[in-house]
């Protein structure tokens, strides 16, 4: 699994932090990871931290907070995903049919007016 940033991802200033390049047997990892550390633990998940993902030019680093604001940044390199636990929990929902079996679909993890989204993608393009 990789994690990337890419910056203007579509020409109106929208931005993406991106986890790809993953099997079934990742997404089932990266799930139980948010589960346990997140949900179960209320612990934050530090991906640098991660020995299955890869990071390219940027870390995230998963928090719960009282409100869903999203990926937040100050320097383009490190991301901070805040959400609250229904969020989380959500999250993990969406998961699932990575987890389930083999998928060249795509998913992004939350919905909130943030100028930076989240996309989970076995593949490194949206469309294959």
């Amino acid at each position: 699994m990789e994690l990337d940033y890419i910056e203007n991802v579509n020409g109106y200033d929208e931005n993406m932090v991106r986890l790809y390049n993953f099997n079934k047997a990742e997404a089932m990892l990266f799930r139980d990871l948010l589960k346990e550390t997140i949900i179960d633990k209320k612990q934050k998940l530090d991906l640098a931290e991660v020995p299955f993902i890869t990071p390219r030019n940027c870390n995230l680093i998963f928090g719960l907070f009282r409100s869903d604001e999203g990926i937040l940044t100050k320097d383009n390199q490190t991301f901070f995903c805040v959400l609250t636990l229904a969020s989380f929990i959500n999250m993990i929902q969406l998961l699932a049919p990575f987890c389930e079996k083999e998928s060249k679909g795509y998913q992004y993890l939350y919905d909130l007016d943030n100028p930076t989204e989240l996309l989970f993608s076995p593949t490194a393009s949206l469309v294959d």
